[in-house]
């Protein structure tokens, strides 16, 4: 049952409803501002629950795995964003598909799924609470860095002003929450599915109010089902090339079978829920229909990929223990 829900998640039929809703009622007129501060209080609200969420007993746990954390980041924030600077050369029209592509590249590992999947695999769940953990707020600061760097100069209207916007909507939220969480902490564990809630609900507000934008400035005029199926292969050549590079590394770095399969899962994903609220702070409105849609692709792809991965590791994990050297695929 389980495996049937990670390939069919609910959420991936949300998105597409929302999609569909936004291509054929976007938000117009005095709408448009309701939809804008709407999204804006979700993502402050999500920022805020994720901050009371993280406990310090994991931040300190996890530290003392520094071999597996570093080479999750690496994969991350070195090896991804190096490849989405290629694939960002590729000629689709419109070029904004391909930002949206390099843009993917720069996101933080998902949080949730990395570590479902990893309990499936019957992999070390501990070391990839906390290394989703360490990647989601190391990509507070470091993925707005890396879009400023990479793609401030491709007419996004980018700038250094973006991390005023940043730090109200996403970094003050998460520090304030964390220092509260002596006191809802409890709160937030105890309802945790608030947390999915506001979550989900954040990321499918904006992207309604994302597409919304997008089809009012003729985003289905302008994408081809050629493009789209050139950038659904960019996404399951970034995804293939990133599972091989972080299982080489598991063998190369003598992890266990369990650290592996950390590595894996938590090194070869890409967050949706921080990328959909972050690119409404930092891609003009009409633009980030454009930019997420390649996130949305890639988030449905590597759900299919990572779950296939982890039945076959949960089926040859029958076979007898770990031998605590190397993975084995």
């Amino acid at each position: 049952m389980n495996k049937v829900r990670m390939l069919l998640d609910p959420f991936i039929l949300m998105l597409v409803g929302t999609v569909v809703l936004a291509s054929i009622l976007p938000a117009r007129g005095g709408f448009v501002p309701v939809v804008g501060a709407v999204s804006t209080a979700g993502i402050i609200l999500l920022f805020f629950l994720h901050g009371a969420k993280l406990s310090r007993a994991a931040i300190l746990a996890g530290a003392s795995n520094w071999r597996l954390h570093l080479a999750i980041l690496a994969a991350t924030y070195c090896l991804f964003p190096l490849l989405g600077l290629a694939v960002a050369r590729l000629p689709i029209d419109p070029p904004l598909l391909a930002s949206g592509l390099l843009y993917l590249t720069l996101l933080p590992s998902t949080a949730m799924s990395s570590v479902a999947l990893t309990a499936m695999a019957r992999g070390n769940v501990a070391a990839a609470l906390c290394g989703a953990s360490f990647s989601n707020l190391a990509g507070i600061f470091i993925t707005p860095a890396l879009v400023l760097l990479t793609m401030g100069g491709k007419g996004h209207g980018l700038s250094w002003q973006n991390a005023e916007e940043i730090a109200l909507q996403m970094l003050l939220p998460f520090a304030l929450g964390h220092m509260l969480r002596p006191w809802i902490g409890g709160f937030v564990q105890h309802h945790k599915r608030l947390v999915t809630v506001v979550d989900r609900g954040a990321v499918l507000l904006v992207v309604y109010s994302a597409f919304g934008a997008a089809v009012v400035a003729g985003l289905w005029h302008h994408v081809s089902i050629g493009a789209l199926l050139v950038v659904t292969l960019a996404c399951c050549v970034l995804l293939a090339l990133v599972l091989v590079a972080t299982w080489l590394a598991g063998r190369i770095m003598g992890l266990s079978r369990e650290d592996a399969i950390v590595l894996i899962f938590c090194g070869s994903k890409k967050s949706l829920a921080t990328g959909a609220p972050m690119a409404s702070i930092l891609f003009a409105r009409a633009d980030m229909g454009f930019i997420i849609l390649p996130v949305m692709l890639f988030h449905q792809i590597q759900l299919i990929v990572c779950a296939l991965i982890a039945q076959h590791y949960a089926a040859t994990a029958q076979d007898g223990p770990s031998s605590g050297v190397a993975a084995r695929a």
